[in-house]
Formats: structure tokens, sequence, C-alpha cells
């Protein structure tokens, strides 16, 4: 199905609003090559008034690229690639709290992540996002020399660790505690798009454990940096959700923060997540002993 889309930016540093197009329905070529175009233009694209079965969205998903089956997180029994993000009123924690990409703990990172609001609180629940990309444009050239030599470990073993964040128990999710055996993998501090070309920071608070070759005492000060850079608000755009709204981003230049604002309330989201990049799985491995 043919359909035009209509594009409407909503901050300076990435975002746009996407509408004219019905994602339940099967998508012309040229209409999924727009959604990409969008999607690597603006790095997080959204969408308003959707309707979406699981399979649905396991197929508008799928026209991406192979998707994820997350390693700790049990997805939906019919379909284990969705993944149902819920906070229920009585958690005191929510799922992907904290500045985050998505799955960088694996030897081939995310491309993207597909979020789609099926019930939300009656105020709160709003998630950020922040732009890598402009991030790293807004270093030193002095730095940006520095890090594009420069690696860093990646691994799941502290969120998902025994009295890890994301490991912590919930109301309706079933998150499994890491065993010990979930590894570490290097990946480049900045990554070059396949695609645009553009150029990002690639550390992630969640799952960033130190610089390459450093120890961890070494690599604390400038990771913390970062970390700290990375969230500016100039980088930054804010999505409020409403039943129906679908985001899309890209992990591999975009953290998110999904606020926990909304105490004594429901959160219902369902996701599913693009795999994989194959020039990043070329230059990730596994990080030495």
């Amino acid at each position: 199905m043919n359909q035009t889309l209509s594009i409407r930016r909503v901050a300076g540093a990435l975002g746009a609003e996407l509408s004219g197009v019905d994602l339940s329905q099967p998508l012309s070529d040229d209409t999924i090559a727009a959604i990409r175009q969008a999607l690597v233009e603006h790095q997080v694209i959204f969408f308003r008034d959707q309707t979406l079965t699981p399979a649905q969205q396991v197929a508008f998903g799928a026209r991406f690229g192979p998707l994820n089956i997350h390693p700790y997180v049990t997805g939906m029994a019919s379909q284990p690639e969705v993944m149902e993000i819920i906070k229920e009123p009585s958690d005191k924690i929510n799922f992907g709290g904290g500045w985050h990409s998505d799955m960088s703990f694996l030897e081939t990172p995310a491309v993207g992540s597909i979020l789609y609001a099926l019930e939300l609180p009656e105020y709160g629940g709003d998630t950020l996002f922040a732009s890598q990309a402009a991030a790293y444009d807004a270093l030193s050239d002095g730095l940006k020399r520095t890090l594009e030599g420069l690696s860093a470990v990646h691994s799941a073993s502290r969120e998902y660790a025994p009295g890890g964040a994301s490991a912590q128990k919930r109301g309706a999710m079933q998150v499994a505690e890491a065993d010990g055996l979930v590894g570490e993998f290097v990946h480049p501090m900045v990554l070059i798009h396949p695609e645009t070309g553009r150029k990002a920071l690639y550390v992630n608070p969640a799952f960033t454990l130190k610089i390459d070759g450093w120890k961890p005492s070494e690599s604390k000060a400038l990771l913390d940096y970062l970390f700290q850079h990375c969230r500016y608000e100039a980088f930054t755009c804010r999505f409020a959700w409403q039943k129906g709204s679908v985001a899309f981003w890209d992990n591999r230049s975009v953290w998110h923060f999904a606020l926990n604002d909304y105490p004594g309330q429901r959160r219902r989201m369902r996701r599913v997540t693009v795999d994989p990049w194959p020039a990043m799985a070329a230059t990730a491995r596994v990080a030495a002993e």
C-alpha cells in the first residue's frame, strides 16, 4: 500500500512526527524507504493514532531487519519478539529509566527500537531522547581525535546482575537475572552511521563498563564527562505519549530515558527491536580477559 507521509520536526537536534500512514497495513517498498529515510535523518520518529496487534507490530518492524528476542526479558508467548513493558501501580521502578541505548551489551547491537503505547497514566510517563550525533558534533576537535582511537567494553552484567535495576522484581514483567555468562563486547566509542556517514558517540551509562585497555578507575573520569555531556538539553527532545502512539528510534545514535513520574499508575507499552547493524558487527569483538 502506498501512503503519503507528512513530516514535522519536533526539536532542533532530533525528532520528527510522521502522519498520513497506517502502520497496521502492508506498506509499499517506497513508503518503507521514506520511513527509513526519516528515521536516519531525524534519528527518532513518532506516529500518532495507530492501532496495532502484536503480529502487525512484528510485521512492520520486520520490514527494517530481523527482530531481536531479548535475552533477559520474556516476550509474549504468541510473539516472542514482542516485549511488553509494563509498570504496575505497585511497582517502584520502571523499565528503561535512566539514560541508555538499547542492547549495546550484545556482540551485534540493535539498529532500532519500535515502542507502541497501549495504556498510559493520567499524567507523566513521557520519554526523553538525546542525539549522540549532536553530542559528538559539539566536542572539541582534540577530544574527537582522542575518542576516535578508543573503544569501550559493554556488558549486561551490571544492569541484569542480581540486584541490578533491570533485574528487580516487577508485577507484570518476567525479567531474568544475568547468570554471569553474559559476556563483554568491545565497540568503538565513535560510530560512523552506515546510511548517513554521520559520526556519533557510542557510550552507554547502563552497559558501558570501561574504556578498552584501561582500568575502570582510569576510565571513570572520561566516561563520567561523556555521560554528562551526552544528555545536554540542546541535544534532546521529549515525547508525550498518547494511546496509539509509536516511537521508532535509531539506537546507533540515540539515547532515551523513560521517565518514572507517575506513582501509583499503570503504564503498558509494547516493543520490538530491530537487528542487526552489519557494519557495527564487523567492528565488535569479545573483550580480553
